[in-house]
């Protein structure tokens, strides 16, 4: 996701018109500002990645629902 805002250890972050307000506290050590892109897991940003490592990522995932559903 990216992130949106920042207030203290917590950020508004969106990814695919979705927002979620999450925790930066797991990633206190990293220079996190906005534009950044996270890996969000349960609630906690524990990974900053690039814009590319994301675009690859939601590619990866749209595929793996793509072959789930079902077929017409």
């Amino acid at each position: 996701m990216q992130v949106v805002e920042i207030q203290g250890f917590n950020a508004r972050c969106e990814a695919k018109g979705v927002e979620r307000t999450v925790s930066l506290f797991m990633l206190q050590e990293e220079n996190i500002v906005v534009g950044d892109y996270v890996m969000i897991h349960v609630g906690y940003a524990i990974q900053k990645m690039t814009h590319q490592e994301a675009q690859s990522t939601w590619e990866l995932f749209d595929e793996v629902l793509a072959a789930e559903s079902p077929h017409a």
